[in-house]
């Protein structure tokens, strides 16, 4: 960032009084602008037993499979949000149920929350997003195809709780995958 938002002035990266760390601060009216994780959601919708993946039609991970998901908008709930992704990526209304899983990506400053949801009607199609959208038993998912970390781990602790009979809250934190030599 080089000039302010609220008056066009340059701006310099310091820690503003009384905080502890650096922020963008405008040297003129001194607006202070934070720069704070981005919260992408999700829903892990079912039907009958199967569970939605959407193929992915955009970078990152062009062409592999994830949950539907996508950045939540001002002004919506996260739960709306879970339901406009599942909608536009999917073509698929789905009846929210609870928040499920929470995922913290610090190094990519991004926090993803997955919802449990149903998917009433099996009707549902790619969006724009989307190359393919299709329903998977649980030994179909494409394991080795999924587009990230956060979705592998919601699906397996979903996996898990419904053979157990019960759905719990579940809080991880991914730590930036090493590079592989040659």
């Amino acid at each position: 960032m080089n000039f302010c938002s609220a008056c066009g002035a340059t701006v310099s990266f310091r820690i503003p009084q009384g905080d502890s760390l650096p922020r963008h601060v405008c040297d003129t009216c001194g607006e202070i602008h934070y720069s704070n994780p981005k919260l992408v959601v999700g829903a892990v919708a079912e039907h009958e037993g199967k569970i939605l993946l959407c193929r992915r039609a955009i970078e990152p991970r062009l062409g592999l499979w994830t949950l539907p998901a996508g950045f939540m908008e001002n002004s919506e709930t996260t739960a709306d949000a879970a339901a406009r992704e599942t909608l536009e990526e999917a073509c698929a209304r789905i009846e929210v149920v609870d928040a499920f899983s929470m995922v913290s990506i610090p190094h990519i400053s991004q926090v993803h929350l997955f919802y449990r949801a149903r998917l009433p009607e099996p009707v549902f199609a790619p969006g724009e997003e989307s190359l393919d959208v299709a329903l998977f038993d649980e030994q179909d998912i494409p394991w080795d195809e999924l587009a990230f970390r956060s979705v592998r781990l919601a699906l397996e602790h979903y996996l898990a709780d419904r053979r157990a009979g019960r759905f719990i809250f579940h809080s991880d934190d991914l730590a930036m995958e090493p590079v592989k030599s040659m």
